[in-house]
């Protein structure tokens, strides 16, 4: 793909994420930022592979400040299921900083399968289950 083209195909892509977050509700905005984190972890592990050192490394700082949103975002005084999420987070930042530091893509695909576990559990809820339960 020429450079032009591939300027104008990363300006698209810029401008459909952009308007996919600002229509997104807040579930949906929450299953985008597991996407997005769960994405940048593919694109460390690829360059990985490739001993591309330094773009790994953005892409894995890219992943950590994701789920440090996603931690921030966090109402601890909602009971076990917040804080179970803050370790869970946590958890996943501490793994692609070591990885990031040592590596060793044991800890990168460790934190990958526990966002993957996040993001189906966080799909399978229906954006109005609250509702829905106060309905009943």
């Amino acid at each position: 793909m020429s450079p032009a083209m591939q300027g104008k195909v990363s300006a698209y892509q810029s401008v459909a994420a952009h308007g996919s977050v600002a229509a997104a509700d807040p579930h949906r905005l929450v299953l985008l930022l597991l996407e997005g984190a769960l994405s940048r972890i593919t694109l460390a592990r690829a360059c990985n592979d490739r001993a591309e050192r330094q773009e790994r490394n953005r892409h894995l700082e890219r992943a950590v400040a994701i789920v440090g949103e996603l931690r921030a975002c966090l109402d601890l005084t909602q009971g076990p299921l917040a804080r179970n999420l803050d370790d869970l987070y946590d958890f996943v930042m501490r793994q692609l900083m070591l990885g990031q530091l040592t590596n060793d893509p044991r800890g990168i695909s460790g934190a990958a399968s526990v966002l993957q576990e996040i993001r189906l559990a966080w799909a399978a809820l229906a954006p109005d289950a609250g509702a829905q339960r106060v309905a009943v």
